[in-house]
């Protein structure tokens, strides 16, 4: 009998959490260029919940393989309030694309989650402590692109 190597290990799906600024910095790599459709994102106000359904890239795989995407749940708790700027919230087939996750601490232990979106978009999220989760809820497949994304200099 010979010990496990990494090689023999399979892919999982994601299930992280964050509860930080740092943590969340995990979370906002992994869903770069993650994209939705308004339709897939909800405020639940009486859970203080917000989520949306992402077609996540999967960054974690990303030169090994064929290019792929997964979807997967980005959800936030301890939500007070949401507001939106440069994104038509009633066009539900508006498709957005993620570009960053950020913390900014206001009064300990709340503050602000700024979503970036693509064309000048954003979602601020108005919580009274950070609490998100990334979780992986089909299984991946390959990138209709078949391109890995780009950000040019």
């Amino acid at each position: 009998m010979s010990d496990a190597r990494f090689e023999d290990g399979r892919d999982a799906p994601l299930n992280l959490g964050a509860q930080d600024a740092e943590d969340l910095a995990v979370i906002a790599a992994l869903t770069q260029d993650a994209v939705f459709p308004v339709a897939d994102m909800t405020f639940a106000r009486s859970r203080n919940r917000f989520a949306l359904l992402l077609n996540r890239f999967r960054w974690e795989d990303a030169g090994t393989t064929t290019p792929e995407r997964v979807r997967a749940v980005l959800a936030f708790e301890n939500v007070r309030a949401v507001a939106t700027s440069g994104l038509e919230r009633d066009d539900t087939d508006q498709v957005l694309s993620l570009l960053s996750v950020e913390f900014q601490p206001d009064a300990e232990p709340g503050g602000h989650v700024i979503l970036t979106l693509a064309g000048d978009g954003a979602i601020r999220l108005d919580v009274e402590a950070l609490e998100a989760r990334l979780r992986d809820v089909t299984r991946p497949y390959a990138a209709p692109s078949g391109k890995t994304p780009r950000h040019p200099d």
